[in-house]
């Protein structure tokens, strides 16, 4: 016998046309080599709703309701660097109900919210963006030989850590440089960690960042 008893629809169909021809329902199962009860409700839905195909089994309830679901997005879009036990805790707080950190994730992936690192930037006043776009028009028709004897240099970061503390914001695709998920950096201070021999030094840093975004 078949341990779940689960007929494709081309079976079905075949087990229905047999039982109308005469077939006995015991007869059907063995040439199925499936239960009896199999057959038998099977005939009892073609004989009820005229139809043989598989009912839809539901699957797992959702943890979430829609209502739910827009909540989490929006309270992600308000406060760009919550992060995900904060919004497990919010809705805790709002429905009662508590809910995983993996279905807090999936809720936002699907609202196409993503964590992500946000663009850093110094504010500027008037007079430095005007200094500014008066030295891109001036260099805008540069080759790539007077490019070449510039020095370019970047930034790179390392911890021994293994939570580097970085943060990370909620944002759609394709919105790095978009205002709404930017930062604001006022004061830039390095952080200078040494080892010399036996003695060390340190530097303490602080760095003090807003969110462009609007309320």
């Amino acid at each position: 016998m078949s341990q779940r008893g689960r007929l494709p629809n081309s079976l079905r169909r075949r087990a229905v046309g047999w039982m109308e021809m005469g077939l006995s329902q015991a007869d059907v199962a063995r040439r199925l080599n499936v239960s009896r009860s199999v057959v038998q409700r099977l005939w009892d839905q073609y004989q009820s709703e005229d139809s043989v195909s598989r009912r839809p089994v539901p699957g797992r309830p959702r943890a979430t309701t829609p209502a739910e679901d827009r909540f989490l997005a929006l309270s992600a879009r308000r406060r760009r660097t919550t992060t995900v036990p904060q919004l497990v805790a919010d809705h805790f707080q709002a429905s009662g109900r508590r809910i995983s950190a993996t279905t807090v994730r999936n809720r936002l992936h699907n609202a196409g919210l993503y964590a992500r690192r946000p663009v850093v930037c110094v504010p500027l006043n008037g007079r430095q963006r005007r200094n500014r776009l008066c030295w891109a028009r001036e260099h805008v028709s540069w080759t790539q030989q007077q490019w070449a004897s510039v020095l370019f240099t970047d930034e790179s970061r390392f911890t021994m850590e293994s939570d580097s503390g970085r943060l990370l914001i909620w944002r759609e695709q394709h919105t790095r440089y978009h205002q709404s998920p930017t930062l604001l950096k006022d004061t830039v201070i390095e952080v200078v960690e040494s080892w010399f021999g036996q003695g060390s030094r340190s530097v303490a840093t602080l760095t003090c960042m807003c969110s462009m975004e609007e309320p």
